[in-house]
């Protein structure tokens, strides 16, 4: 039986040392769901590219999964991002019964509608300078090895708790910050103009549940820093969840459907 209705995920960069596979492969099998959206960025052609692919047995278990689960009667659809923009050319079919689709509108069982979207397209910097997104990629990816090592030292030296360089640096970078939030306001205008209650997105690897000018606003996040994702629980909430291996916190949004002005 399903545990949640919906689960949401994006950017798990399969082919990449970074992605978490095996915590991934945790989540996914503690939310049996009766939907599971693959928000973008789920494979990472653009590392591939760059001669560094990388391909865990956890991360071949994670297409196993994915493909049974179609099989086996959940409705799985796969939203193309930027790092496996490739398969936008398969837009409109299928792959093992997993639909391909460029966007979507989800409704929840409480009556809200959804936009579900990577987001790359609000990104002016990935859809006008390239090079320029390729070169944040590359960082990006240094960050996140540096990391590793500053977690084996914190593990070493006992300290308590994740904590994650990548993330500090948005925090305190005050273009990353305005990048952020010039994002989520261009998404939630596109939601706006479609006449919908909200969106459920990825791309900037930033968590995030709120409201923003009477929308929902929703980041899966990513599953190679943060290691989060949204679902949609049986009776129409939605929920952020932060995943260790288990719960570890979640951030929930009440049904909104009777409250958004449309």
């Amino acid at each position: 039986m399903a545990q949640v209705r919906s689960v949401f995920i994006s950017d798990v960069h399969l082919g990449t040392r970074a992605c978490q596979a095996e915590r991934l492969l945790d989540f996914l099998k503690e939310h049996p769901s009766e939907h599971l959206f693959l928000l973008g960025d789920i494979v990472d052609f653009w590392a591939m590219s760059r001669g560094g692919i990388y391909w865990s047995p956890a991360q071949n278990t994670i297409v196993q999964k994915l493909l049974r689960r179609s099989r086996h009667g959940a409705k799985v659809f796969f939203i193309p991002g930027n790092h496996d923009e490739a398969l936008r050319e398969y837009v409109g079919t299928s792959f093992g019964d997993i639909r391909v689709e460029y966007e979507y509108v989800h409704t929840t069982v409480s009556g809200e509608n959804y936009l579900l979207l990577h987001g790359d397209e609000f990104d002016q910097v990935t859809r006008h300078h390239r090079w320029v997104a390729v070169l944040g990629d590359i960082s990006y990816n240094f960050l996140l090895w540096l990391n590793s090592w500053l977690s084996w030292l914190r593990r070493t030296l006992r300290r308590p708790g994740y904590w994650s360089l990548a993330g500090y640096a948005k925090r305190k970078v005050k273009t990353a910050i305005s990048f952020i939030f010039n994002f989520e306001d261009s998404v939630i205008h596109h939601a706006r103009e479609r006449g919908l209650h909200g969106v459920i997105c990825g791309h900037i690897h930033w968590p995030a549940m709120k409201e923003i000018g009477g929308l929902a606003y929703l980041n899966c996040g990513d599953w190679v820093d943060n290691c989060t994702a949204i679902v949609e629980h049986l009776d129409g909430r939605m929920e952020l969840i932060h995943w260790n291996g288990s719960l570890t916190s979640g951030k929930e949004l009440p049904t909104m459907a009777e409250d958004l002005p449309l």
